[in-house]
């Protein structure tokens, strides 16, 4: 990977939607090397795919809370049943696996904090092998998705 393939990312890592004359115009090169690259890019898996950045406001999904998760299991098999099950859930946009005190840390993403208790106690507290959550509720996004928050 070179600088024009950084480029090239960098750009679309803002306007994923901009054409690839404007793309080449942007990077300093051609229209046909810049397709070139740009196809090789999502043919080894650099570029995983597009998509549009919705905003939750506007869906009505403005509560945000990140649970830590502990789990009576930390055999192969249990993790791979509870990520699994995580992937079932919608509402958690993001799940990572944690070195430290806990295993799992969560952002789930609710239209509420009733919505949210609900969620907790009915689908992420029933997942494979979890023992206990914690729960944070952000109260500001102010840098979210790679993007400022606005």
């Amino acid at each position: 990977m070179d600088r024009f393939d950084r480029a090239i990312l960098d750009v679309l890592a803002v306007d994923g939607r901009i054409s690839v004359a404007d793309l080449a115009r942007k990077i300093g090169l051609t229209k046909s090397p810049t397709q070139a690259r740009l196809r090789r890019l999502e043919r080894d898996g650099t570029i995983r795919g597009y998509r549009a950045l919705v905003d939750p406001i506007r869906l009505g999904r403005d509560h945000v809370a990140f649970a830590e998760v502990k789990l009576t299991d930390t055999r192969e098999a249990a993790l791979t049943a509870f990520n699994e099950a995580v992937l079932a859930i919608p509402e958690i946009e993001e799940c990572h696996m944690i070195a430290g005190a806990f295993d799992y840390l969560l952002k789930v993403r609710t239209n509420s904090m009733a919505g949210y208790r609900t969620l907790l106690a009915e689908r992420i507290s029933t997942l494979p092998n979890v023992a206990q959550t914690s729960t944070y509720v952000a109260m500001q996004a102010v840098k979210e998705g790679g993007l400022d928050a606005g």
